[in-house]
């Protein structure tokens, strides 16, 4: 059972969905997490991108798409707000162009909602975020594994010089500060042109195993998802995603679009083929709705928010 009856969604069929605050699923916005399971987070940095930029409009972008969602998952057997209490949290405060004081902003803010042991779901903003949402997980949990789902392994060294907390770099320093557990993670969706020959071999050579796209399409979701759960096994993990690991025919609304990439269904069943895991955590990224054709990008990127909440109600379904 949820922890508290109030957090739930507004009734569509009482009040349409085009009304009121532009929460995420139109969730009661709110900062106090004591009785919650899980809190919907904007990050809306991007300062981090190297090429397209307007991230930082992303959280808004998927808040306004959110409002066609419905409560209940047919395809789990699941209803998110029979067994989860959520809220909109609002988004973490960021310095525009400041990264590195960005960045302690929102690993301080970070910290004291993992603190509260809820579920954060964090909307970005470039990937460049994931590192300091990794740090305030580490300051809480212990390690954990990190299921990443992208077309770039943003394991890079650093870019223009000095510069190594990029959006093409978070989780070579998350290896580096021993943030996660690399044993037990893995990237999958890798594809596109690379800077030299050891571009994805940077990711395993890190200890990261890796699908790639062409071995993910020729696999198929359901073998692609045996090899995800043997290698995470039974410990905690975050789950990080990309938008650009959808192909730009679906999700053109991005900063880094790589063709070759995956289908609105194919990611759906990806994330929905998760349950079981543990999951404490969660981004998804790079989303830039000035780039966006009619909202797809933003719909799809709040249907996989949608997923990935049901399985936080399936993880709480679960526990008697």
């Amino acid at each position: 059972m949820p922890k508290s009856k109030y957090f739930q969604p507004v009734d569509p069929k009482i009040y349409p969905r085009f009304e009121g605050i532009r929460t995420f699923m139109r969730l009661p916005f709110q900062t106090d997490l004591a009785e919650v399971d899980f809190a919907i987070v904007g990050v809306p940095f991007d300062t981090g991108a190297t090429y397209r930029v307007g991230a930082r409009f992303g959280p808004h972008g998927i808040r306004s798409e959110s409002m066609l969602l419905r409560p209940f998952n047919p395809d789990l057997d699941i209803g998110i707000f029979e067994h989860c209490a959520g809220v909109d949290y609002g988004d973490i405060p960021v310095t525009p162009g400041y990264l590195p004081e960005s960045h302690a902003q929102i690993e301080q803010a970070a910290t004291k909602i993992f603190a509260e042991k809820v579920t954060p779901v964090f909307l970005g903003g470039d990937h460049s975020i994931s590192l300091p949402l990794l740090r305030a997980l580490h300051a809480v949990y212990d390690r954990v594994a990190l299921i990443h789902f992208d077309s770039h392994t943003d394991v890079h060294p650093g870019y223009f010089g000095s510069n190594k907390d990029m959006h093409g770099t978070p989780f070579r320093r998350a290896v580096e500060e021993k943030l996660i557990d690399v044993s037990r993670s893995i990237q999958i969706g890798l594809r596109g042109s690379t800077y030299d020959a050891t571009g994805r071999r940077e990711s395993t050579d890190l200890g990261f195993q890796i699908i790639t796209a062409p071995e993910l399409h020729d696999i198929g979701v359901r073998a692609a998802l045996d090899v995800i759960r043997q290698r995470v096994g039974a410990g905690p993990a975050y789950l990080s995603f990309d938008i650009d690991f959808c192909d730009p025919a679906f999700a053109p609304g991005t900063g880094t679009p790589e063709i070759g990439g995956f289908s609105s269904a194919q990611s759906q069943q990806l994330v929905r083929g998760l349950a079981g895991i543990h999951f404490i955590g969660f981004d998804l990224v790079e989303v830039i709705p000035a780039y966006d054709s009619a909202g797809i990008t933003c719909l799809l990127a709040a249907n996989l928010v949608h997923e990935f909440l049901s399985l936080i109600a399936l993880q709480h379904a679960r526990v008697p």
